[in-house]
Formats: C-alpha cells, structure tokens, sequence
C-alpha cells in the first residue's frame, strides 16, 4: 500500500514539474507613453494616411487610449477627427471612455 502511495505522490510531482516548467505565455504590460506615438504626428495633423510604424504603435498603445483622452494636454490631438481616421485606418477600435 505505501509503494502505490508513494508512486502516486511522484507521479503527482512529476506532472507539476512538467506543466510549471513548460513555458507560459504572459501578457506584456504595456508602458503608456504618448511619445510612442510621435510616428503618427504628420498623419494626426495632417490628412496623410498613417504609416505602419504608426499603426503598430497605434496598436500597442491601444490600452492607454483612454488615458490620453482624459489629459487635457493630450485629448485634443487623440481627439480629433483625423486621429479617429488614423485608428480606423489601422484597424484599432477607438475607444468609448
């Protein structure tokens, strides 16, 4: 009876160390930074269609969009229609803060 207890209890070990060892996929926190998002300024101002650079950071700074609306310092260039376009173009849905 102990044998089994014994070889059940190292199974049980031998799996957690396979599943805790295995890699995990972590979500990456994002640093919000609006300067992140300086690739965008010619199309923001401007009726230029946004670049790649811009869209991906458009993208990965997706999660702080609402954050940018809320500075008084930021919410009139986040804000603004071509801003709205440059999301749009870039396939990011603008946020409803």
């Amino acid at each position: 009876m102990k044998r089994v207890s014994f070889v059940a209890v190292l199974s049980v070990v031998v799996v957690m160390v396979v599943v805790l060892s295995s890699e995990v996929p972590v979500a990456k926190a994002v640093t919000c930074n609006p300067t992140e998002l300086s690739p965008c300024m010619a199309a923001i101002t401007s009726s230029s269609p946004p670049s790649s650079t811009c869209c991906s950071k458009v993208r990965e700074q997706r999660p702080c969009l609402c954050g940018y609306l809320k500075d008084p310092n930021l919410r009139q260039f986040v804000n603004s229609p071509n801003a709205r376009k440059v999301a749009s173009t870039c396939g990011v849905q603008y946020p409803q803060c």
